[in-house]
C-alpha cells in the first residue's frame, strides 16, 4: 500500500473568498492641553484612535472536538466503489459535523496550500492496515458528492425574523449564531395547567370568602378580603409574564468563522464599555481598578474595545488610581491573553481557591504567575497609599505636578475633563502589543443645573464615545461589576451581529452574579428567583427588562430610533371570484387598513418618535402625508435640535454601523468631546426624554428599557455557563434595605409619571404580556400597604379572640387545602424548570415580606412626598457596631428607621401568640381548636420575618436597645389604642349577670 499523507485544511480558509473588505480607518491622535498628573512614563499625554487590521487568534476553533473534523464520506450508506475485501470505514452521521456545536466537514481549496498536520508524524500509514483512510485519490469525487448533498435549513430564531435567506447546513460559518431552547414540555405544560387550575381555585376561594362574612368581626373580615384580592391581582401580574420561558445557546465558533477569517482583519464590531463611579471613598478605587483591568484584558480584538470611566465626583483619587491601573495593565493584559486565565480581574483571580495549574502546559507559567502576583501586590500597595493620602484633603485643594490646581477640587463646580491613558501611539504593553483605549471622563458641573445623577453621567459618556470612537455597540457596567467571562462580548455579539435575528435586538442583558455573599444568602442578595425564573419568562415574550448593569446596547436604539419593520410576505389571492366581490369585501378591508394606519401615524406624532435613519440620510421628512425635500442646512438644524449643537456628534449619530469621520482633525474632536459634556448641552434637546438614558426616576434602567421596547425593539437574555459578570452586593441588613428602598422609590416615581406603563406607549410595539411585566415592576411597592395590614391581623385575632374566617366547613377546608397546595406545587415547578434551589426560593419569599413591610412602605410615602409635594426626604444611616472576621459586614448594624415596622410586627405577633396560648390553657380543652387557625396565621408572619430577627440580634444574639425601645413603645401605643376603640365590644358596655352563688 502506497504511503499517503493527510492534508487537513482549516475550516476558516473554506470561506476566505466570501470575506468582504473592511473600511479603511485612519489613526486620529488627540492631545490634551492639560498636563497629566502622573509621570510621563506611566500614562500617555494624548488621545488616539488606532485601528489596526490584524488577524485574531481563534481559540474556539482550535478547541473544537476531534470528531467534528472528520469528513463525512458516504452519509452513513455503504459506497459501492469500495470492494468488500477492503472493509471500508463508514463514518456514522453523528461524526459528520452536523452536531449543533461541531464544525462541518473541511472542504479544502486547491488554490490555498495547506500544511500537513498529522497527530503522530513519525508513524507510517502502513501500520494502520487498509480501509477508507487512504482515500486521497478519491478526494475530488468526495467533494463533488458533498456539494450535491448540501441540505438547506431555515433559521431557528423568533417568528419575527422569518424574512431571511435559506442557509446551507454544511456552511457552518453562515448558520445562525444562536438558538432558542424551549423548556421541555414535560416541565412547562404541567406548570401552565397548574396556573389555570390555581385561577379556578382562586375564583372559588373568593366566592366563598365574599358570601360568608364574619358578622361578629365584620371589619376584620372586610379588611382581610380586600388585602387578599390585591394579593391575587399582584400574583396575576407576576405570573403570566412567565408563561413562555426559554433559554438560549450561543455558537462562538460560528461567530469566529463568519467574522474572523484567517489572514484577514477581524470584522467584529467595535464595543465601547462604560464604567460609572462617583465617590472613591464609598466605591473603593481598587474595586474600580479590577473592573477596568478585566475590561482591558477581554478576549476581543484590542482595536475594537474602548473603555470609558465616568468619574462623577471629579476626584483626584480616581484619576491617580486610573493612572496606576493603566501602568499595571501593560503587564496584566498580555499575561491574561498568553495563558487564557479566568477571571481576568486580578483580585479575584489570585484570591480564588482553585487549581490554577489546570489545563496549563507552558513551562514558564508558574514563574510568570508568581512574578505577576508580586507585581499586583505592589500595585495594591500603591492604590492603598493613594487612598490613605486622600483621607486628608489640603485646605487649598489638590494640585497637579506643575502647580496647577486640580479642576475637581470643587465637586459641584468644575469644568469637564477628558484624559486618554491607553490607546494612543507609543503606549503598548510589555510585549509591544497594542492595548485597548482607556479614557477618563468627568463631565462639567455648575450650580443651578440639574445633572440627573447616573442617567446624566451615562448620557455624557454616550456623547463622548460618539465623538471619539463611535462604536455601534455599548456595554455598561457598575464599577464593582467585573468581567468574569472573557468571552462575554463575543456572547453578546452572537445575538447582535446575527444578520437575521440581530436586526431588532436593542440590548442583550446578562444576569447579575455576586461574590462575597454568605452561603445561606440570608437577605436574598443573589436574587436568583428573579434572574433565573422571571427573566427567562420575559425572554420568551419581548425580552428581559434592563437591570442597570451587565448590558450590551445597540447605539441606534439608545438614540431613540424605531426598530426595523418586518417585511410582510405578499398575500395570496385567488382570481376565480368576480371583480364585484372584491369591490364589496375589499373596500371594508381597505377602510380598516387606512383607519389603523391613520391611528398609528397619529400615535407616532404624539409620542414624537424620531424618523427612520434612512429618511434622515436621504434628507426627506414626512409632513401632512407629503414628502418635502429639505436642504442640508435645514436637516442639520433639525438633527441638532434633537441631538444637540455638535456637528461632529450629529454626523456620528447618522452612522448606523458606527465609525469615525474621515477628515476629522484631532483639535476638532477634542473640542467637540469637551463641548458635549458641558452643563447646557442638553438644553432644549431630546436627551433624557427620547434619547439615551431616560430621566425622571432614580431607577433609570427600567424606564430606559421600557422606552426601547415601546419603540418596537426586543431584548435578549444571555446566560452563559460561566457567568459573564460578577459584582459585590451589600450583605448587611441596613444596606440591603436601603438598596431595596431606592429600587422601590424609582418604581413609585415611574408610576406617578407620564411614562407609567399602565397608560403610556399604546399603539407602539409593546406586547401585552410584556406590558404586564412592566406594570408589575412599578406597582409592587403599593403591595406594602395591604401586606403590613395583613401581617397585623394575626396578632389582633389572638388578642381579641376573633378570626377573619367563620367556622370552617368541609367544603371550606378542602378549598383552603387546595389553595395552599397549588401555591406550593407552583413554586416547586418553577424551581424545576428555572433550576433554582429550594433555599433560594424560600429566602426570596422571606425577603419579599421583609422588604414589603419596611423598604417598600417607606419608598411609597417618600415617593408621594417627592412627586406630589416636592419634598425630598432622605433617611440617614449611622454606623453603630461592627465585627471582624469572615462576612463581618453580615453582622454590621446600622441604625435606620426602616427597621421599626418589621420589629413592631414581630413583637405584636409574639405577644399575640403568648396571649392566645395562655388563654387556651386557662379556658380548657374546647378553646384549642379555634386557636390553631390563629396560631398558624401568626407563625406564618414570624417565620417570614425570621432572617430579619437574626439580622437584629447580630453575631452576639443581642438586639440593639434602641430598636427594642422604639418597637415596644409603638406596640404599646397600638395596643392601648385598640383597647380604647375596640369595635367588637357592645356599645352599651358588657352585660353583667348575677351568678347566684354565695361566695361568702
Amino acid at each position: 500500500m502506497e504511503n499517503r499523507s493527510w492534508r487537513v485544511t482549516s475550516v476558516r480558509s473554506l470561506f476566505a473568498d466570501l470575506a468582504t473588505s473592511t473600511k479603511e480607518e485612519k489613526a486620529i491622535k488627540l492631545v490634551l492641553s492639560a498636563k497629566p498628573v502622573t509621570k510621563g512614563s506611566k500614562v500617555s499625554e494624548g488621545m488616539s484612535v488606532s485601528r489596526r487590521h490584524s488577524g485574531f487568534p481563534q481559540s474556539d476553533l482550535d478547541s473544537a472536538p476531534p470528531g467534528s473534523q472528520i469528513p463525512l464520506l458516504t452519509y452513513g450508506d455503504e459506497d459501492i466503489e469500495i470492494s468488500s475485501d477492503r472493509h471500508a470505514l463508514i463514518v456514522p452521521p453523528s461524526l459528520s459535523g452536523h452536531s449543533h456545536r461541531g464544525h462541518p466537514a473541511s472542504l479544502s481549496d486547491p488554490t490555498i496550500a495547506a500544511h500537513p498536520r498529522p497527530m503522530v508524524p513519525q508513524k507510517d500509514l502502513a501500520v494502520y492496515g487498509y480501509g477508507s483512510v487512504a482515500w486521497k485519490d478519491r478526494m475530488e469525487e468526495w467533494k463533488r458528492k458533498q456539494n450535491e448533498k448540501l441540505q438547506v435549513v431555515k433559521h431557528e430564531g423568533d417568528p419575527d425574523f422569518e424574512d431571511g435567506d435559506d442557509i446551507p447546513m454544511m456552511d457552518e460559518g453562515r448558520q445562525p449564531l444562536s438558538r432558542k431552547i424551549p423548556i421541555k414540555s414535560s416541565k412547562i405544560n404541567p406548570y401552565r395547567m397548574l396556573i389555570v387550575l390555581r385561577l379556578v381555585i382562586l375564583g372559588l376561594f373568593f366566592h366563598y370568602r365574599i358570601l360568608h362574612p364574619v358578622k361578629d368581626a365584620y371589619a376584620l373580615w372586610l379588611i382581610s378580603v380586600i388585602c387578599e384580592i390585591w394579593f391575587a391581582v399582584s400574583w396575576v401580574l407576576d405570573q403570566f409574564p412567565k408563561w413562555y420561558p426559554i433559554e438560549r445557546e450561543t455558537y462562538l465558533d460560528r461567530l469566529s468563522l463568519r467574522y474572523e477569517k484567517e489572514g484577514k482583519p477581524s470584522e467584529l464590531s467595535a464595543v465601547d464599555v462604560f464604567v460609572s463611579t462617583v465617590d472613591p471613598l464609598k466605591e473603593p478605587p481598587l474595586i474600580t481598578a479590577n473592573t477596568v483591568l478585566s475590561i482591558l484584558a477581554v478576549d476581543y480584538p484590542v482595536d475594537r474595545v474602548a473603555c470609558y470611566v465616568s468619574d462623577d465626583g471629579a476626584a483626584m483619587l480616581t484619576f491617580e488610581a486610573l493612572s496606576e491601573t493603566a501602568e499595571f495593565a501593560r503587564k496584566w493584559v498580555p499575561f491574561c491573553k498568553k495563558y487564557c486565565i479566568e477571571p481576568r480581574a486580578p483580585e479575584w483571580y489570585f484570591c480564588h481557591k482553585m487549581d490554577y495549574l489546570k489545563n496549563k502546559v507552558h513551562p514558564a507559567f508558574v514563574r510568570e504567575r508568581r512574578a505577576m502576583k508580586r507585581d499586583y501586590e505592589e500595585f495594591k500597595v500603591k492604590i492603598n497609599a493613594l487612598v490613605a493620602t486622600a483621607q486628608k484633603v489640603p485646605e487649598e485643594g489638590w494640585t497637579m505636578q506643575d502647580g496647577t490646581p486640580w479642576p475637581g477640587n470643587s465637586t459641584r463646580d468644575h469644568p469637564g475633563m477628558i484624559q486618554v491613558f491607553l490607546g494612543s501611539d507609543g503606549v503598548r504593553d510589555v510585549e509591544n502589543n497594542e492595548l485597548p483605549r482607556l479614557v477618563y471622563v468627568s463631565r462639567e458641573k455648575r450650580p443651578g443645573f440639574d445633572h440627573h445623577k447616573k442617567a446624566g453621567a451615562m448620557n455624557s459618556l454616550i456623547r463622548v464615545s460618539g465623538v471619539l470612537s463611535n462604536a455601534p455597540y455599548l456595554l455598561n457596567v457598575d464599577c464593582d461589576h467585573y468581567i468574569n467571562n472573557s468571552k462575554a462580548l463575543r456572547e453578546a455579539m452572537c445575538f447582535m451581529m446575527d444578520p437575521q435575528s440581530g436586526k431588532k435586538i436593542c440590548y442583550v442583558q446578562f444576569p447579575q452574579r455576586f461574590d462575597g455573599i454568605d452561603r445561606h444568602d440570608r437577605y436574598s442578595n443573589r436574587n436568583v428567583v428573579f434572574f433565573d425564573i422571571n427573566m427567562k419568562g420575559l425572554d420568551g415574550l419581548q425580552g428581559p427588562i434592563y437591570v442597570g448593569t451587565g448590558c450590551v446596547f445597540r447605539r441606534q436604539a439608545l438614540y431613540g430610533f424605531d426598530a426595523p419593520k418586518k417585511k410582510k410576505a405578499p398575500r395570496k389571492t385567488c382570481n376565480c371570484w368576480p371583480k364585484w366581490c372584491f369591490l364589496c369585501c375589499g373596500s371594508r378591508k381597505n377602510r380598516k387598513a387606512k383607519t389603523a394606519a391613520a391611528d398609528k401615524k397619529k400615535n407616532r406624532e404624539a409620542s414624537k418618535q424620531i424618523h427612520a435613519l434612512e429618511n434622515i440620510e436621504e434628507g426627506r421628512v414626512t409632513t401632512k402625508g407629503s414628502n418635502v425635500e429639505l436642504s442640508t442646512e435645514a436637516m442639520q438644524l433639525k438633527l441638532e435640535k434633537k441631538f444637540g449643537q455638535s456637528p461632529v456628534f450629529v454626523a456620528s449619530a447618522r452612522m448606523e454601523n458606527g465609525g469615525m469621520a474621515r477628515n476629522a482633525s484631532p483639535a476638532c474632536l477634542l473640542k467637540e468631546a469637551i463641548q458635549v459634556i458641558s452643563c447646557g448641552y442638553e438644553d432644549k434637546t431630546e436627551w433624557g426624554k427620547e434619547i439615551g438614558w431616560i430621566y425622571g426616576s432614580v431607577t433609570e434602567d427600567i424606564l430606559t428599557g421600557f422606552k426601547m421596547h415601546s419603540h418596537g425593539w426586543r431584548s435578549v437574555y444571555c446566560t452563559p455557563k460561566l457567568p459573564a459578570f460578577k459584582g459585590s452586593a451589600p450583605i448587611n441588613l441596613s444596606d440591603r434595605l436601603h438598596q431595596v428602598l431606592r429600587w422601590a422609590l424609582g418604581s413609585v416615581e415611574i408610576f406617578l409619571s407620564r411614562h407609567c406603563p399602565i397608560w403610556y406607549g399604546y399603539g407602539g410595539g409593546l406586547k401585552w404580556l410584556e406590558r404586564l411585566s412592566y406594570i408589575n415592576s412599578v406597582v409592587y411597592p403599593w403591595t406594602s400597604l395591604p401586606l403590613i395590614v395583613y401581617c397585623s391581623l394575626p396578632a389582633i385575632c389572638l388578642l381579641t379572640g376573633k378570626f377573619i374566617v367563620p367556622e370552617i366547613s368541609n367544603y371550606a377546608s378542602i378549598l383552603f387545602m387546595a389553595l395552599f397546595s397549588s401555591i406550593a406545587v407552583t413554586g416547586i415547578l418553577e424551581m424545576q424548570w428555572g433550576k433554582v434551589g429550594i433555599d433560594d426560593w424560600w429566602r426570596n419569599e422571606q425577603f419579599w415580606v421583609i422588604g414589603g413591610v419596611s423598604a417598600h412602605l417607606f419608598a411609597l410615602f417618600q415617593g408621594l412626598l417627592k412627586v406630589l409635594a416636592g419634598v425630598d426626604t432622605n433617611f440617614t444611616v449611622t454606623s453603630k457596631a461592627a465585627d471582624d472576621g469572615e462576612f463581618s459586614d453580615l453582622y454590621l448594624f446600622k441604625w435606620t428607621s426602616l427597621l421599626i415596622p418589621p420589629t413592631t410586627l414581630l413583637i405584636i405577633n409574639v405577644i399575640g401568640i403568648v396571649v392566645g396560648i395562655s388563654d387556651a390553657i386557662s379556658n380548657g380543652y374546647d378553646s384549642w381548636g379555634p386557636l390553631f387557625g390563629r396560631l398558624f396565621f401568626a407563625l406564618w408572619v414570624v417565620i417570614h420575618l425570621y432572617p430579619f430577627l437574626k439580622g437584629l440580634l447580630g453575631k452576639q444574639d443581642r438586639m440593639p436597645t434602641i430598636i427594642v425601645v422604639w418597637s415596644i413603645l409603638l406596640a404599646s401605643i397600638l395596643t392601648l389604642l385598640w383597647v380604647r376603640v375596640n369595635p367588637f365590644v357592645a356599645k352599651g358596655g358588657p352585660i353583667l349577670e348575677i351568678c347566684g352563688l354565695d361566695c361568702l
